[in-house]
C-alpha cells in the first residue's frame, strides 16, 4: 500500500481541504499516514499571510526532503500560487499547485509513484476565471466539522496577500451546502462550522440574490443539524440585514469571530477596510442584542505604517469596550507585492513586539472580566465534549468559552448542559449537570 503524509499551514479553509484531499487519497487505496513518518508521498498546503508562514513552509519542505530523499513532495496552496519560482528553486519538490485544482493533486501524485509521469510538474494559473472547485469531506468527527462555503476575496486590504493568492470570492453551491452539512450531521457530528476565506461574502457570485443568512435560517428551517457556527467575519458584513436575516435561529452558536484588526479609524482607513470603528461596534450592539450572552473574538493587529500611541491606545481601548473573549494579536508583516509595503513610517520591529505584549495582556485582562461575567450569571453553558485525560473532558460552550469538566469516558461529541464555577487562566470550571 502506498502511504502519503499531508501537513496544513494557515486556516481553516486550508485545514478543510487537506482533509478533503486525505479523503481523496483513501479511496484511491492510499495510507495516511502522519506527516513525521516515512511516506512515499507528501503534500504541503501552503500559507503565505505573514513572512513567517513562507519561512515555515520552506521549512516543512525541508523536512519533507530530510524524512525520505526520494519521495513524491507535493506543495500546493497560498505560498506557491503567489511565489512558484522560489518553490521550485528550492530543489525536491515534484509537483507545484497553487490554490486552484488542489483535488487534482491527488491524480498528480499517483501519476509519479506509478512510473505515468515525470517531475517536475509545475502548474500555477491566474485566477482570474476561477470558479469553487467541488470537494467535501465525508468524514464525520463527533465533536465538531468544518464545511467550505466560500473561496476568495475581494477585499485587497492594503497589507494583505490573501487576495492575490485566492482570487475572487467564489461559492459552494446551496445545494452541495446543505448536502455536506446534512450528511455530516446524519453521521454523528455535533457542529458544522461555515467557512470561507471571507465567510460574511458567501452568495454574492451565485446572482440568485441569496446570501450567508440565507443559508443559515434555510438550514434551520431544515432541521439540517444541531449546531452551526460561523468561521471569520468582516464587520461590514455583518449588518442590519444579516442580523434581521438569521435573529431567533437558535441552532446558531452565539459567537461571531469579527476580524477588526485595528481599533483606529485613521489606520483602518490606510489598510483600505470597508468599516470604521462606530460602524463595526454597531454591529456587535445589534448582534448582542438578538442573540444574549453572544461572545466575540477578533483579530487585532499591531505596528502597520504609521501607527502612533494614539492609534495602537484606540486599539486597546476597544478590546475593554466589546469585551472580546479573546483575541489573535499578530505584528504586522511587511509582504512583497502589497501596497503597504511601500508605505513610509514603517514601525520599528522593536515597538511592534512592545505593543503586542501589551495588548495581549489587556486582552487577558479582558478576557477574565469575561469569563467573572460568565460564571457570576450562573447560566448553565450548552458544552460539546471533546478531548478526554485523567477523568477530565476539555469542551466549549455556544459561545466558545473553553471549559473543563469532570465526566466519565466515552462521552466526548455529546452536547452537555455545564454550570460555571470558576475560571482559571482562561478556562471554565465547570460542573455537569
Amino acid at each position: 500500500m502506498l502511504s502519503v503524509g499531508l501537513y496544513t499551514l494557515g486556516c481553516k479553509v486550508s485545514q478543510y481541504e487537506t482533509e478533503a484531499i486525505a479523503e481523496g487519497f483513501i479511496s484511491r487505496g492510499y495510507s495516511v499516514l502522519p506527516f513525521s513518518e516515512v511516506c512515499d508521498a507528501y503534500v504541503i498546503n501552503t500559507c503565505t499571510v505573514t513572512r513567517e508562514s513562507d519561512r515555515k513552509s520552506r521549512q516543512i519542505i525541508g523536512r519533507a526532503k530530510k524524512k525520505n530523499p526520494g519521495a513524491v513532495i507535493a506543495v500546493i496552496g497560498c505560498y506557491t500560487q503567489r511565489t512558484p519560482e522560489e518553490v521550485a528553486s528550492l530543489g525536491g519538490v515534484s509537483i507545484i499547485l497553487g490554490t486552484q485544482d488542489k483535488m487534482s493533486v491527488i491524480d498528480r501524485v499517483d501519476e509519479l509513484l506509478r512510473g505515468r509521469a515525470s517531475a517536475p510538474f509545475i502548474s500555477v494559473s491566474s485566477l482570474d476565471d476561477a470558479v469553487f472547485e467541488p470537494m467535501c469531506v465525508r468524514g464525520t468527527p463527533r465533536t465538531r466539522a468544518y464545511v467550505k462555503i466560500e473561496d476568495g476575496c475581494e477585499s485587497k486590504c492594503t497589507y494583505c496577500a490573501i487576495a492575490d493568492a485566492r482570487g475572487r470570492v467564489r461559492s459552494k453551491p446551496r445545494a452541495d451546502v446543505i448536502e455536506e452539512v446534512e450528511s455530516l450531521a446524519r453521521l454523528g457530528t455535533a457542529e458544522i462550522v461555515l467557512t470561507g476565506i471571507e465567510t460574511g461574502s458567501y452568495g454574492r457570485d451565485l446572482g440568485e440574490g441569496y446570501d450567508l443568512g440565507d443559508l443559515i435560517r434555510e438550514l434551520y428551517e431544515r432541521g439540517s443539524c444541531r449546531r452551526i457556527r460561523l468561521g471569520s467575519l468582516a464587520p461590514e458584513l455583518v449588518g442590519r440585514g444579516f442580523a434581521e436575516k438569521i435573529r431567533g435561529v437558535d441552532i446558531l452558536a452565539p459567537h461571531f469571530h469579527i476580524s477588526m484588526q485595528s481599533g483606529s479609524d485613521k489606520i483602518l482607513r490606510s489598510m483600505k477596510r470597508r468599516y470604521n470603528v462606530a460602524m463595526a461596534e454597531e454591529n456587535m450592539a445589534r448582534l448582542r442584542e438578538y442573540f444574549p450572552g453572544a461572545q466575540f473574538t477578533t483579530d487585532l493587529m499591531v505596528g502597520f505604517p504609521g501607527e502612533e500611541e494614539e492609534d495602537f491606545l484606540d486599539t486597546v481601548s476597544l478590546v475593554g469596550r466589546v469585551g472580546f473573549l479573546s483575541a489573535h494579536v499578530f505584528a504586522y508583516s511587511r509582504r512583497v507585492g502589497t501596497p503597504a509595503a511601500d508605505y513610509p513610517r514603517q514601525v520599528p520591529e522593536a515597538v511592534k513586539r512592545e505593543r503586542s505584549v501589551r495588548l495581549i495582556a489587556e486582552c487577558c485582562r479582558v478576557r477574565d472580566r469575561v469569563l467573572d461575567d460568565v460564571v457570576a450569571s450562573a447560566l448553565p453553558l450548552s458544552c460539546i465534549l471533546e478531548t478526554y485525560r485523567n477523568g477530565v473532558y476539555s469542551a466549549h460552550s455556544e459561545g466558545f468559552v473553553e471549559v473543563e469538566i469532570s465526566a466519565r469516558e466515552g462521552r466526548q461529541g455529546e452536547m452537555v448542559k455545564v454550570l460555571p464555577v470558576s475560571h482559571k487562566n482562561g478556562i471554565i470550571q465547570g460542573k455537569l449537570l
